[in-house]
């Protein structure tokens, strides 16, 4: 019987439409306005009929709308069922409240198209979090020609929200719904931390991820430029690892190519016995120099420098030797300097993807994808006015634009990879915006199945705001950057009478914490696509958001319970019968805070920008501070200090910070320190 009265007032609201439509006609012939359209009548026409009509007109569409909706959502009843919220696929407070609020506003709402996300409030007088759609909701109205105000769209909403385990209440303000999480429910989240670890959320697809980064040059040394791509690579790795996909680490060295045939041609005539003894060439950046000046001064060395290339890339036994030679000198270089900063990667050099440039040339050509310009070889891609990519040299050679084409198809159809992550500099992001444009127009790359980024970042400057070099004007090599942070870390330790409480065994394990924490810290809490100052200064700062401020944070809470003498066994006993504790603002605040960590991975694994992570571990420490300064976890005797209570349920939540804060550490690279 409902279905038939849904089909008959259907039948009638078109009815009606249809006869508004036909005098709406009639209308606009009589005032000979033939640009006017239905949903956007003009200002100046001065015809309130026709305006009255179309205002009818725009309100019985929307019942129609709704009807056919209704009518929809009755013929697909088991669909409808999947959308609501479901306590156990619960990954996120933000991710399951904008769950929630968003079937609500369908069901008040169904012919609205809005998409809002549950965003935290700014204070807690209107709740923990706030779902602000009612605006964009009675803007969208209103322009159907449907009278209403945000806090009446508001009130619709929530008279459609589902009762759920994760809200306490709701009210509204205006047209700001102001949501209060279920503390029961909230404790229970922050408990399954300390019994069971943090657990990053549910994956609804185990992908294939490729992070492209640091990528040096071998036969040079890795200079300032290398660490920012090194350090962001690392830690975009590190998240994708820790949320369960399938990560591949490649670093895209710089292996082949003319400056090899100077190097070996050098080495010929400096080193003639190479093939059969190991020649010393440990200071390969003055080797470079030495060959590079030869190169640029003698004809004759030049020719025979362009012959080794010849015959480098024809595999010839003796120079494929030599070549190798190099290159393991130079891999032992960037593994020192990897092996400091806890670099993991899977080295895949220019060379390795020669003969599928060959392939993707061929591939190219077949395809009618490349014009000939001035004997080069080039390809357009589907952006108009990009520059081309050169794909081949007028003297037959490849660029780097072939290398990066075969890579990508390398990585799409042999590596079988989902995503695909550059890690680059900015000043490379027209060249790969070129790659993926041209990639895609020969069927390459397909968006819809493969998601490529270029994660761009700003460069290191010096403390006078300038690109950052030695005061000769060189570029700083990234190993005399990590010796002087050792040498600043082991100061600031000496300073503070460190040297005089710690193991020499302790006090090296805080130097290198502090001095490669430091460094990536002050990289990482920026948001890469700025420059940034390079400061060891501000780096050792032990006040504001600095790895310093952090790792000391993360020794105190450590600490709290050694000082209280529970032990990890008592604790975990502990955890079997107490509570998260909530009922003090702050210990409510700081377990709001902690339950953000899977929200904020979810936003840095959308937007590729670290910085974020950094805000919400100075959010958890600030946080904690307030935390530990209002509410005693171990309470002593005024008189000679001993312990007289020891409230475990707070222990409990010293130990649920720490495990997040351990995470997040490991995210980012720093190691954390019993003592400090």
């Amino acid at each position: 019987m409902e279905k038939q009265l849904l089909f008959k007032n259907m039948a009638k609201a078109e009815a009606d439409v249809k006869e508004l439509y036909d005098r709406y006609e009639t209308m606009k012939r009589l005032a000979s306005q033939d640009d006017i359209k239905l949903e956007n009548i003009p200002d100046d026409v001065d015809c309130p009929e026709l305006r009255a009509l179309v205002t009818k007109h725009n309100k019985l569409s929307y019942r129609l709308g709704i009807l056919k909706r209704a009518i929809d959502e009755e013929n697909s009843k088991p669909k409808m069922a999947k959308t609501s919220f479901d306590p156990e696929s619960f990954t996120s407070i933000q991710t399951a409240l904008t769950q929630v609020c968003t079937i609500a506003l369908r069901e008040a709402y169904p012919d609205i198209s809005v998409e809002q996300t549950v965003q935290p409030s700014g204070k807690p007088e209107y709740g923990d979090y706030q779902f602000n759609a009612a605006m964009q909701v009675a803007k969208e109205l209103k322009n159907r020609g449907i009278n209403t105000n945000p806090a009446e769209v508001a009130k619709a909403i929530v008279r459609k929200l589902k009762a759920t385990r994760i809200i306490e209440k709701v009210a509204t303000v205006g047209g700001f719904i102001n949501i209060w999480l279920a503390q029961p429910f909230c404790q229970n989240l922050v408990m399954e931390i300390v019994t069971e670890g943090v657990k990053p959320p549910k994956l609804l697809k185990r992908q294939r991820v490729l992070v492209d980064f640091s990528s040096p040059n071998v036969a040079k040394q890795m200079h300032v430029g290398h660490l920012r791509s090194t350090i962001i690579g690392d830690s975009i790795a590190r998240l994708f690892e820790f949320l369960g996909h399938e990560v591949l680490r490649i670093n895209h060295v710089g292996d082949w190519g003319t400056q090899f045939g100077m190097l070996i041609a050098h080495l010929q005539d400096k080193f003639p016995n190479y093939v059969n003894e190991l020649p010393p060439i440990e200071d390969l950046q003055m080797f470079y120099k030495e060959s590079k000046t030869r190169f640029d001064s003698d004809e004759e060395f030049k020719k025979r420098a362009y012959d080794c290339v010849v015959r480098l890339q024809g595999h010839e036994k003796d120079y494929i030797k030599g070549w190798q030679l190099i290159c393991d000198v130079s891999r032992k270089e960037f593994q020192k300097i990897y092996d400091q900063l806890g670099i993991s990667l899977v080295e895949r050099g220019e060379s390795f993807y020669q003969s599928r440039m060959e392939s993707v040339v061929k591939f190219l050509r077949e395809n009618e994808h490349l014009e000939m310009d001035d004997g080069r070889l080039i390809m357009f891609g589907l952006e108009k006015g990009q520059i081309p990519f050169t794909i081949v040299k007028s003297d037959g050679g490849f660029t780097y634009d072939t290398s990066d084409m075969a890579a990508l198809r390398q990585r799409i159809e042999e590596e079988k990879c989902d995503r695909i992550i550059y890690v680059v500099d900015n000043g490379q992001s027209g060249h790969f915006r070129v790659l993926f444009s041209c990639a895609e127009k020969c069927n390459i790359l397909d968006p819809s199945k493969v998601r490529t980024d270029f994660v761009g970042f700003g460069v290191v400057l010096g403390e006078d705001k300038k690109k950052f070099k030695t005061r000769s004007g060189d570029t700083v090599k990234l190993q005399d950057l990590l010796d002087e942070g050792l040498k600043r870390a082991e100061n600031t330790l000496n300073s503070k009478g460190r040297d005089e409480v710690l193991t020499p065994e302790e006090f090296e394990k805080a130097k290198k914490a502090v001095a490669f924490g430091c460094i990536k810290y002050a990289d990482l809490c920026n948001n890469r696509m700025n420059d940034y100052v390079f400061s060891f200064d501000k780096m050792l700062d032990d006040k504001g958001n600095t790895a310093v401020y952090m790792l000391y944070m993360m020794t105190r809470i450590k600490s709290i319970a050694a000082n209280s003498n529970v032990t990890p066994a008592q604790l975990a006993e502990a955890a079997k019968t107490e509570k998260i504790p909530v009922k003090h603002p702050k210990e409510w605040k700081l377990v709001k805070t902690l339950l953000r960590f899977n929200d904020e991975l979810s936003k840095i694994v959308d937007d590729l920008c670290l910085h974020h992570l950094c805000e919400y571990l100075y959010d958890i420490a600030t946080a904690f501070s307030e935390f530990y300064n209002a509410c005693y976890c171990i309470e002593r005797d005024a008189k000679d200090g001993q312990i007289v209570k020891v409230n475990m349920d707070r222990l409990l939540l010293c130990e649920a910070t720490a495990r997040v804060m351990e995470k997040c550490f490991w995210i980012i690279g720093l190691t954390p320190v019993s003592k400090m």
